[in-house]
């Protein structure tokens, strides 16, 4: 084809990132700051432009998706794992999110690490986390992708725990590590699965013989039942999502990743790590299409992290903690979308996501640079007058995250909230696909409750700063360097605000433009039919009656969806939460004590995230060490005590004995034989009479 892609464009894509990483890490030293910053930007800065350029191709020029394998890995019998790509737009679509939001993170953190002895590593770090986001979405097979999953959750390991000085960055770490590991387990059961039903890694393989061999296929886990080996396979890969999406239960490791510093914070949440879970479910649609229980299983747990992760982020007071909490109760509206077979939808919102929470991410952290590293938002306060560029963008990244009408959000958000109004309402309804609507639902009075709460709380009102003691600190506020007293804040350098309006920018406008085209199949101004963007990507058997269900019944262009949303009950609910949140932080700022005393019990509940970190310290962490305790007791006791020492003991006691009855004295030879013989015909006349 003319406009066929360049398979050395994508391994350069790939390797530059790796590069700049390499460099920057091995030859620090003698790069210097600048040269690591330097390298690591021009690497992450080709693969975006290169990233971009194949879009280009495949959205505008027509090229066909391009899916080789580039080097053998092993051959083993007949099975056979091979290095290779698969990039269709879905696969394109991610590679610009992934390398556009990770060069404006490394402009950032030329501003926010400067003063940071480990400025070298960071970069490095960054720079092999986009490498590893690279790997698993560009991969054509599970085991390049499994390899994809788990560098990112090293390196976001390493990252989170990068300040390794500070007991609770190595504690963060560590619990991040072990929960995945969990989901992981599952993964990899998945993976096995596949390679059992199919004989082949291969995706192209996979989903070409789906239909003939796991339609109707069952498997016997326990005894007398019979499970769908499309339901068991689809469940096992979601549960991996459920770590890296940071899904309930699994989703404990995501707040403490706030531990790490603000620019790797902004990269995990927005479009890389916490990416990986929802992008594997939608590539992996045809598998999910066969099995309904599935599906249901994967909307149950996206609504039950929609809702009830945002409320937590309601009584928080440690600034990146409460957006940590919006990027999970963000990720349920995305899995959500996943259980209703929006697949399209999924992904739109997962790309208008990455720049806007990314933006709440850099502006909270630019915050915390004019504060003197300070995070506590009860030590903030009128800070619009002394960090303008920083509050504006907050403003836009707070309307986009809310689902205002014509702001990115409000597209992707929407489309997903009205898909799920379509699931409770249809013929298929289920209790399930009910509970989900109604939490996404209201999941939108939550979003915009917290957040206006932090923008009031940070910019707006009295200035807190300027008390030594202000309320103190709770137990969840920490800050990076140990700052404390009086502040004067300050508007943070260009490195900073730089990337601040460059996000700020797709933040309102690349929902209007591209709401269209990927999913109703319509030019940006809703004329001019087309295929859907993602048609061959995602298997759209059912998600495209989903979403196309929405545009039958709302969809006539990008402004009059807007219009539209202005009467949908998401849009009166988020108003809801604006109005309660002016009013208490605004206006009646006495009312948030009155609430928390009144509301002394849900508050409890919610500061104590439900007790689930309870469960995994209490439970399952204590418990594997119990296990430990027990094995080692077990072990040392049972194993070397009893059996092992003690059947030496017996053996080292009969030689003793036997060593004593060969003295060499004839004599006592002599005796031995009598009293032998004479024990042997007393046996004898005995038996005999």
């Amino acid at each position: 084809m003319e406009h066929a892609i360049s398979r050395s464009m994508l391994l350069a894509i790939v390797l530059a990132p790796l590069l700049g990483s390499i460099i920057a890490g091995l030859f620090g030293r003698q790069v210097g700051r600048a040269g690591a910053h330097s390298v690591t930007i021009l690497g992450v800065a080709a693969s975006c432009a290169m990233s971009a350029y194949v879009l280009w191709q495949l959205a505008g020029q027509g090229a066909a998706p391009f899916n080789e394998n580039l080097y053998t890995w092993f051959q083993v019998g007949g099975y056979e794992a091979h290095v290779g790509f698969m990039v269709d737009k879905l696969t394109a679509m991610m590679m610009v999110v992934v390398t556009f939001v990770s060069l404006l993170v490394h402009v950032y953190t030329i501003g926010y690490m400067h003063e940071d002895p480990g400025y070298q590593r960071f970069f490095s770090y960054i720079s092999l986390f986009t490498f590893s986001m690279l790997m698993l979405v560009m991969s054509n097979n599970f085991l390049q992708l499994f390899f994809g999953w788990e560098a990112v959750g090293l390196v976001s390991y390493l990252l989170i725990g990068f300040w390794f000085k500070k007991p609770t960055a190595v504690f963060a770490n560590m619990k991040a590590f072990l929960v995945n590991r969990v989901g992981d387990f599952g993964f990899l059961l998945g993976i096995a699965g596949i390679l059992l039903m199919f004989g082949s890694l291969d995706y192209g393989v996979v989903f070409a013989n789906a239909p003939s061999l796991l339609e109707g296929s069952t498997i016997s886990i326990l005894a007398g039942h019979e499970w769908s080996v499309a339901t068991v396979i689809c469940i096992c890969l979601f549960i991996g999502a459920m770590g890296k999406s940071a899904q309930v239960p699994l989703h404990v490791w995501l707040p403490d990743s706030m531990e790490g510093p603000t620019p790797i914070s902004a990269l995990i949440h927005a479009a890389t790590m916490v990416t990986a879970g929802i992008f594997m479910v939608a590539r992996m649609s045809p598998l999910f299409e066969m099995s309904q229980t599935a599906l249901e299983f994967v909307l149950f747990i996206g609504a039950t992290t929609a809702f009830f992760t945002g409320l937590i982020g309601i009584v928080q007071n440690d600034i990146k903690r409460v957006v940590a909490y919006s990027t999970l109760s963000q990720l349920g509206y995305m899995t959500v979308a996943l259980g209703v077979s929006a697949y399209s939808a999924a992904v739109f919102h997962l790309m208008t996501h990455a720049f806007f929470k990314a933006l709440l991410f850099l502006a909270a952290g630019s915050v915390i640079i004019g504060m003197h590293h300070e995070q506590d938002m009860r030590r903030m306060g009128g800070l619009r007058k002394y960090m303008p560029i920083t509050y504006w963008t907050s403003l836009i990244g707070t309307l986009a995250l809310v689902g205002t009408p014509f702001f990115s959000g409000f597209y992707s958000k929407d489309t997903i909230i009205e898909a799920a109004h379509h699931a409770a309402t249809g013929e298929h309804a289920t209790w399930v696909s009910q509970y989900a609507y109604w939490a996404v639902l209201l999941g939108a009075f939550v979003t915009a409750f917290y957040s206006f709460r932090l923008l009031y709380m940070t910019f707006h009102g009295k200035e807190r700063f300027r008390e030594v003691a202000a309320h103190g600190h709770d137990a969840h506020a920490h800050d990076d360097h140990g700052h404390h007293g009086p502040v004067e804040p300050h508007e943070s350098p260009w490195v900073v605000t730089v990337p601040l309006v460059l996000l700020a920018i797709p933040s309102v406008l690349v929902g209007f433009f591209t709401v269209g085209p990927m999913l109703f199949g319509t030019d940006w101004s809703g004329h001019h039919e087309r295929l859907p963007f993602f048609l061959g990507a995602i298997d759209l058997s059912v998600a495209r009656d989903t979403v196309m269900a929405v545009a039958e019944e709302v969809w006539h262009g990008p402004v009059a969806f807007a219009q539209h949303g202005f009467k949908a009950p998401a849009f009166w609910l988020a108003f809801s939460g604006f109005a309660l949140a002016t009013l208490m932080y605004l206006f009646k700022p006495e009312l948030p004590a009155k609430a928390r005393h009144a509301l002394a019990w849900p508050v409890r509940v919610l500061e104590n995230k439900y007790g689930f970190d309870n469960l995994w310290i209490d439970g399952f962490a204590a418990g594997g060490v119990l296990v430990g305790r027990a094995s080692r007791a077990i072990d040392s006791k049972l194993i070397d005590g009893v059996i092992v020492n003690g059947s030496a003991r017996v053996v080292e006691l009969v030689a003793q004995l036997g060593r004593r009855g060969q003295s060499g004295y004839l004599y006592h030879y002599a005796f031995v034989m009598i009293v032998g013989l004479i024990v042997l015909l007393a046996t004898l006349i005995r038996t005999l009479t």
